[in-house]
């Protein structure tokens, strides 16, 4: 039996977890190391494509890592024309949700709702924080959030929020400058900053990753929490639907904030399967996605569902693969399929 192929990094938990889904189901599975030369793989091979780990803090650091990614994910495309390989997720479908900018602009032009622009799309980068004060003021948009066009983990997030009657700031970011060095760091726990002194050097710095800044909509409550969505969409479905609960603006999960299964909300019925039709039609939009993780909000007053942005390696959730392991199953099954059709 031809094995499916893992492009990833031992002793993850990615990689830990798909491995024991293929060997569930039967499947050799293959792990192809990032950094080491491909494999000798017959045509018709099917790979899946785990994102690189790194290891930097750095933020100065990131575009040099997302380019080099982009790299390799070209050379990917390269091989597999060559070869005969087909993948999971195309390469090209990965690097183009990675691409927040572009990957928004694909969904707004096919018509579906996504979380709004400070800046009507593809208008030309907000780089410093008084441009940023004035575009606000002038829309009468108070709080947004900022994330930089590259990137996933929360790296170089922020929500800013601004009092214009008052002159009061303040700045929720997973960012501080170290002092000694002046370098702009990830420091993987949010802080609050207020002071103008501390907030609005960080916010010019933040703003240089080339970033996007967007609305930040007023979110619905639980238990005095306020929430969103992460949901897995596996070719035509959804297979995992996870409440993400904060005290804060920013709910990524790595962030100690608190999950909660989609189902122990009350989200009526409906409103669910109009999340799960949403996000059907954006894997749609990107030939050559068959999985992603969906990040979706839903407006505070009317539930109406915003897609926040999507992932083509979302797919890593603790709370599936430390339960059913669900997803990566259906990943293996969809796997052997093809490579038998």
């Amino acid at each position: 039996m031809t094995p499916i192929v893992l492009l990833g990094t031992p002793k993850t938990k990615r990689a830990d977890y798909f491995q024991k889904a293929a060997a569930q189901a039967g499947v050799p599975c293959l792990l192809w190391e990032w950094g080491q030369p491909p494999p000798i793989l017959p045509a018709g091979s099917f790979v899946k494509i785990d994102p690189p780990v790194w290891d930097s803090c750095d933020l100065g650091e990131l575009d040099g890592c997302i380019r080099g990614y982009q790299r390799d994910l070209k050379e990917l495309s390269r091989l597999a024309a060559k070869n005969g390989w087909r993948f999971l997720n195309e390469p090209e479908a990965i690097w183009t949700l990675l691409d927040k900018r572009r990957c928004k602009e694909t969904l707004a032009q096919a018509g579906l709702p996504v979380t709004e622009p400070l800046e009507p799309l593809g208008a030309p980068p907000i780089l410093d924080s008084g441009q940023l004060i004035a575009k606000m003021t002038a829309r009468r948009i108070f709080q947004v959030f900022i994330k930089p066009a590259y990137g996933s983990g929360a790296a170089g997030a922020a929500a800013f929020r601004i009092q214009p009657g008052r002159g009061q700031m303040a700045l929720y970011a997973c960012a501080a400058l170290e002092p000694s060095s002046g370098r702009l760091l990830n420091v993987k726990r949010l802080r609050r900053y207020s002071s103008p002194d501390q907030l609005l050097p960080l916010l010019n710095r933040i703003l240089k990753l080339d970033c996007i800044v967007e609305r930040w909509y007023a979110k619905p409550e639980y238990q005095g929490f306020s929430w969103d969505l992460r949901a897995v969409a596996q070719e035509g479905r959804l297979d995992f639907l996870l409440a993400r609960l904060s005290k804060s603006p920013i709910t990524n999960l790595h962030l100690n904030n608190r999950p909660l299964p989609a189902d122990a909300l009350p989200i009526p019925p409906a409103k669910t399967d109009e999340i799960q039709t949403l996000c059907q039609r954006a894997m749609r939009c990107f030939p050559g996605l068959r999985s992603a993780g969906v990040d979706v909000l839903l407006e505070k007053r009317t539930l109406k569902p915003r897609i926040i942005e999507m992932n083509g390696q979302g797919d890593l959730i603790h709370q599936d693969i430390y339960g059913e392991n669900a997803i990566y199953a259906r990943q293996v099954r969809l796997m052997q399929e093809e490579m038998k059709a």
